[in-house]
């Protein structure tokens, strides 16, 4: 099955997204799924003080239903850590560690020296 990601990053400060990148290098596809799963998942509501940095998805790997995981992200106010929420009220704020790698497979870049 050909998986990959699809990340979109916002344009602006509107809630308005483009497409940003595709991924789909075996291995860091994987990656990002395990990181994405494997997260500290809280079963929240929360209200963000602005509009997610990127948006990603990737199919769910039930083969029965080519259902499409959406996942919002945001960037710490401290770029250490990435936070994710997605549309099912599901809230993580990731490792660093995590944070680091997810992001650079998002965008190709390294999370700490954004700033």
């Amino acid at each position: 099955m050909g998986q990959k990601i699809t990340v979109q990053k916002r344009t602006g400060e509107e809630n308005t997204f483009k497409d940003f990148k595709e991924i789909t290098q075996r291995k860091q596809v994987t990656k990002a799924i395990d990181i994405v799963k494997n997260a500290n998942w809280e079963n929240a509501k929360v209200e963000m003080a602005r509009y997610a940095d990127y948006q990603f998805q990737f199919p769910s790997n039930n083969s029965s239903e080519e259902k499409i995981a959406s996942y919002l992200l945001w960037i710490s106010p401290n770029s250490k850590n990435l936070e994710i929420v997605t549309d099912s009220q599901r809230y993580v704020k990731l490792t660093k560690q995590d944070s680091a790698d997810l992001y650079e497979i998002i965008t190709g870049e390294e999370l700490i020296k954004r700033n």
